[in-house]
């Protein structure tokens, strides 16, 4: 395929698709401590066995709730938080992720001073140090890890290119390359486009299953 044709792909993804998940939940994503923590909860959610956007719609009902630091959603009591997971349509875990939320939050706290980009001070630009360390916290996982990293190459420049393996095999099903550095030169390989156009990938895979 051309790199024409490519162009034209990629170009159509980010029209329909490119929005990221950060967007969605209501994050506006900077290298601050409070949205790094707003992201850390979408990607605790996410991990989960849940939709997407139920990820999304449930973190924006905590945020705006008011819990966007680790220091106000650990103060909130379990039911609080209960109640505001059900709000967002996140019936099925609402108990359990509850408890998570407030341990995520104190481990934060007591581990890096709620900041987290001391994660990415230690990692010193390795992903892999990185994903380790997100995985530490409670419920990340593998799965939440690489969606915090898909999200945070938008303000961590040294993350990207990063492409999860939903957003990769989406790229090898529209023909376009699934070599992650040729695919992010589609746009330009900036970072915070990277961010878009990875986000656009598993948009455009969650929408293909459920055609299919």
């Amino acid at each position: 395929m051309s790199d024409r044709s490519h162009q034209r792909i990629v170009d159509d993804l980010l029209e329909q698709h490119g929005h990221t998940f950060a967007a969605q939940a209501g994050i506006t994503l900077r290298d601050k401590p409070a949205p790094l923590f707003q992201l850390l909860v979408l990607a605790t959610l996410s991990a989960a066995p849940i939709s997407a956007e139920v990820a999304a719609a449930t973190a924006h009902e905590l945020f705006r709730a008011g819990w966007r630091t680790p220091e106000r959603m650990r103060a909130a009591t379990w039911q609080q938080r209960v109640d505001a997971l059900g709000r967002g349509g996140y019936r099925r875990f609402d108990e359990r992720t509850a408890t998570v939320l407030e341990e995520s939050a104190g481990l934060l706290l007591e581990r890096h001073g709620g900041d987290l980009r001391r994660l990415r001070r230690a990692a010193d630009g390795d992903l892999d140090r990185l994903l380790d360390a997100l995985e530490d916290l409670p419920r990340v996982g593998p799965s939440g890890s690489r969606i915090f990293a898909r999200e945070v190459q938008a303000v961590w420049p040294e993350v990207a290119p990063f492409f999860d393996d939903r957003g990769l095999d989406r790229a090898g099903a529209l023909g376009l390359p699934t070599d992650v550095a040729e695919l992010a030169a589609t746009v330009g390989g900036d970072p915070a486009e990277v961010a878009r156009l990875s986000a656009a990938l598993v948009r455009s895979a969650l929408g293909a299953g459920r055609r299919g």
